[in-house]
């Protein structure tokens, strides 16, 4: 995904000083870094409290950013460095994952419907609790925002290569985890 001649005009008006051009910022970008941190620390006030966090470090560290790098990309590395370090300080070693956001359909679901993907969704959460957060960060940022390798390299700090080993890894693990799981049910 390229960054938009619009995205490029706001950022650079916003780090002239334009208030405005960064609410704006502000409102296209905060779903993205709420989605992040509520999946990255599974509670809403403090996904809530890490997007202000996140924007508040971004509005400070504007004269940082490349506009050569997409923005979303610059705030999802913020929003993961930031999660990241609440983490630690609550001593927790995994993240958790609530939705997966490909399983939902647009028809309404029977009740059956209902149940089964509850299953699914809760096989998947045990098994993503167990995924190493080094490959947990990556799946996220992937599947979820949807970056590019080197979008995710840039936002992690390590190697295109790297990322690829680690999103191979954890596909890899999530599927021994889920397998091992279904057979021990």
């Amino acid at each position: 995904m390229d960054q938009t001649d619009d995205e490029v005009a706001l950022v650079r008006r916003a780090q002239s000083g334009d208030q405005a051009a960064f609410a704006l910022l502000v409102q296209r970008y905060s779903g993205a870094i709420f989605n992040q941190a509520y999946r990255m620390l599974n509670h809403v006030q403090e996904a809530e409290d890490a997007v202000q966090e996140v924007f508040m470090r971004a509005y400070h560290r504007l004269d940082t950013f490349a506009t050569e790098r997409r923005f979303v990309a610059w705030l999802l590395t913020i929003g993961n460095n930031y999660c990241i370090d609440r983490l630690r300080r609550r001593r927790m070693r995994w993240l958790t994952l609530d939705d997966v956001a490909f399983w939902l359909t647009g028809d309404a679901p029977s009740p059956e419907d209902l149940a089964i993907l509850h299953e699914s969704r809760t096989k998947v959460q045990e098994a993503l609790q167990e995924l190493p957060e080094t490959y947990r960060s990556v799946v996220i940022l992937r599947y979820w925002h949807d970056l590019s390798y080197l979008e995710i390299a840039e936002a992690l700090d390590v190697s295109e290569a790297a990322v690829k080993t680690r999103l191979h890894r954890g596909r890899k693990f999530l599927t021994d985890l889920l397998e091992q799981h279904a057979e021990e049910r």
